[in-house]
This record gives structure tokens, C-alpha cells and sequence, in this order.
């Protein structure tokens, strides 16, 4: 079988939740013998040889600058990667195009397309989560932006009628877009795990991890930082790309809190691997983290706040915690048990084989060979 994949962003390394969803799924399907034609958005990351050897082939496409999409009718996160190069490529075929995102849609409804087997990947509510991005933005100018790129993705939601397959990240957003359109499938996120590589025993440390220059994951961080661990001896480690001076200035009044900025890939995981409790809290509805399927994969204890879970069916693999103060008596507790091999037992049994890479990407070849619905 052969298979079109857009990505909004070069997908390697898989060092966010949307790049490891991205690669860890082209990796799960080139595992099953599907031959794909990989087309990634670059404003950065660059080629990668990693995935010229998943890929038939491997095509990058620049980013449009927000000047480039004016007049602004359309979400930027969209107009900006309408590419008539990208466009030409589709059309010298009728294989199959998988739409990574509700960002790489502007041709979905291409009347070329109408007998194209279609399907979007849903990463996100993405109005949703713009809007709540928004919320928690200080800045005046890009507070607006986030605002009106939230109406504008609202409005464009609507392109989603000419997909054959809406393929949801998780229960909660398969709820949302079922209301809408009946086509929509509840796909578990791709996390690159085959199985669970969880250590018993005790790790050294508790551990935040994710893109710290995003306004959530910042935000979480702020909290943990001065709201849970000021409060509480426990050494803590911050890791993750670009973090903001507000935070630096935050962990360096604490001699037990550690950031560790930028990590590579191998670094990551090694911190992963030895943490003995990974303190994840977020404050958005959204989606599902992957760094939270990461931690469970990879890591010990793990300890969060119900919006990290709410809805995503991993409601019973991890402990909660409300305030500052039920993290204090959650974190002791935990800090001073062992992860024992029960513990790896539930924490299998809690994961099941819902996020089974291997069945999941056989559950999409699937959904793919059938015709398109016009």
C-alpha cells in the first residue's frame, strides 16, 4: 500500500507531542509495509535522514510567514501551508492522503480530491486549545492573535465534511467531533513504545518535562516551581526546550530544583528512565499529552492533575493531585516507596492494548483501503 502523509512540522526528532506522534505513526506504518510519501512543513528543523529510511520519499515544504497569508480570512496555522508544490505532487497520483493535523487541510476540499481516499488525523480541539492558549497569554499582540486564529479555526472546522475518516486522538475530542460528523474514529495516540520499559526500584529524583517555551507547559512549571516545590525538600528536575526567564529565575532561588534546558534525545530518555516520580500537571482540556503516554511507558511513579487525564482513558494509571498541598502528601508518599513489580503489573494492565502501536497502525491501513464515501 501506498500512502501520502502531510506533517505540519518535520517530524524527527521526536522531541514534542506533535512530532512523536507524527514519527512514531509513519514508523508504525512502514513497520506494516506501507510504502508512504512523506510531506513535512519546515521552518527549522531541517531534513532528516531518519526518516528518508522510513519513507519512499521524504519532501519539504517552507513555512509562509504570517506576512505571506495576509489578508487574514483564513487561520494562519493553515493558510500558511498552502503549497502549490505540495499541491502538484498530490496530484500526480490517487493513493491515499493522510492529513497530519487540522493545520495541512487547505486542499482537502480540492475537487481533484473528490475520489481521494482522505483522512485527517485530529491532534487537537484546535480552536479549543488556541483559545485557552489565549487565556493564559500576557502579551497584548499575541494574545489577539491567539484570539482571532481560535474564531478563524472555529469557522474552518467546516472542511472537515469532505474527509472520508476523522481520526481523534482521544475519547473526550472523539465526543466533540461525533456531534458533527458521524465518520469520526477514536485512533490512541502513536508514542513509539512497543512495550512497557519501566525499572522497578528508586529513582533519584522527581521529574517535569515538555516544550517550556510553550504558554501551558511554562505555566505548569511556574507552579510546580514555586507553588509545590518551595514548599518541599524533594529534589526536583525541570527539563525541556527554550525556557523563559521568569523560570530560570524561579529555579535558581531553589537550591533542590534543577533545570536541565534543551535536552537531547538520549538525554531525555535517560532522564525518564531514573526519575522516581514524574510530576506532570497541566491546566487545558486538550488532546491528550504525549509526554504523559511517555512517562508511563518509560518512568515510575506518576503524579498529575485531573486535566491532564480527564477523558483520555488513563484515568486509573496515574495518581491525582488538586492543590499544592495534596501534591506535598502525594509526592512524600510516593517518594519514599519503592516502584515495585506490582506496581509495573497495574500499571500494563491499565495500559492494555489500547495504545498498541502495531494494532493501531493496522486499524488505520485498514480504515484507509476502504473507498472513499462519495
Amino acid at each position: 500500500m501506498y500512502l501520502h502523509v502531510i506533517s505540519f512540522d518535520v517530524p524527527h526528532p521526536p522531541t514534542y507531542g506533535g512530532a512523536i506522534e507524527v514519527y512514531y505513526k509513519v514508523q508504525a506504518l512502514a513497520e506494516q509495509g506501507v510504502r508512504i510519501y512523506l510531506h513535512c512543513f519546515d521552518y527549522g528543523r531541517g531534513p532528516s535522514e531518519a526518516l528518508a529510511d522510513l519513507c519512499e520519499a521524504v519532501y519539504y515544504y517552507p513555512r509562509k510567514s504570517i506576512f505571506r497569508s495576509l489578508p487574514v480570512q483564513y487561520p494562519h496555522i493553515v493558510k500558511s501551508r498552502a503549497s502549490e508544490a505540495l499541491l502538484e505532487r498530490l496530484l500526480l497520483d490517487d493513493i491515499p492522503i493522510l492529513f497530519e493535523g487540522l493545520h495541512t487541510t487547505w486542499f482537502l476540499a480540492h475537487p481533484e480530491f473528490e475520489r481521494r481516499v482522505k483522512a485527517v488525523r485530529l491532534h487537537n480541539i484546535e480552536w479549543e486549545y488556541y483559545y485557552q492558549l489565549a487565556q493564559r497569554e500576557t502579551r497584548y499582540a499575541r494574545k489577539q492573535y491567539l484570539l482571532a486564529e481560535s474564531r478563524l479555526l472555529k469557522e474552518w472546522e467546516e472542511i472537515l465534511v469532505h474527509a472520508d475518516h476523522l481520526l481523534a486522538i482521544s475519547p473526550k475530542d472523539t465526543a466533540y467531533y461525533q456531534e458533527t460528523y458521524p465518520n469520526t474514529r477514536y485512533l490512541p495516540a502513536f508514542h513509539g513504545h512497543s512495550r512497557l520499559a519501566t525499572r522497578s526500584g528508586r529513582g533519584d529524583y522527581c521529574l517535569y518535562h515538555g516544550n517550556l517555551d510553550v504558554a501551558e507547559n511554562h505555566e505548569a512549571a511556574m507552579f510546580l516551581v514555586e507553588e509545590v516545590f518551595a514548599a518541599l525538600p524533594l529534589p526536583l528536575i525541570v527539563a525541556g526546550a527554550n525556557p523563559k526567564a521568569e523560570l530560570i529565575r524561579a529555579i535558581n532561588k531553589l537550591d533542590h530544583v534543577l533545570l536541565r534546558p534543551n535536552p537531547g534525545e538520549a538525554e531525555m530518555t535517560d532522564l525518564l528512565r531514573h526519575a522516581h516520580v514524574h510530576v506532570l500537571p497541566t491546566f487545558q482540556h486538550t488532546g491528550i499529552k504525549l509526554k504523559l503516554l511517555n512517562s508511563l511507558y518509560t518512568g515510575r511513579f506518576v503524579v498529575t492533575n485531573p486535566p491532564m487525564i480527564h477523558r483520555t482513558g488513563l484515568e486509573f494509571c496515574v495518581e491525582t493531585a488538586h492543590s499544592p498541598e495534596e501534591f506535598h502528601e502525594v509526592l512524600e508518599r510516593l517518594f519514599a516507596a519503592p516502584f515495585t513489580e506490582a506496581d509495573m503489573a497495574r500499571r500494563k494492565v491499565c495500559l492494555g492494548e489500547t495504545f498498541d502501536p502495531a494494532a493501531n497502525a493496522r486499524r488505520l491501513i485498514e480504515l484507509l483501503r476502504q473507498p472513499p464515501s462519495t
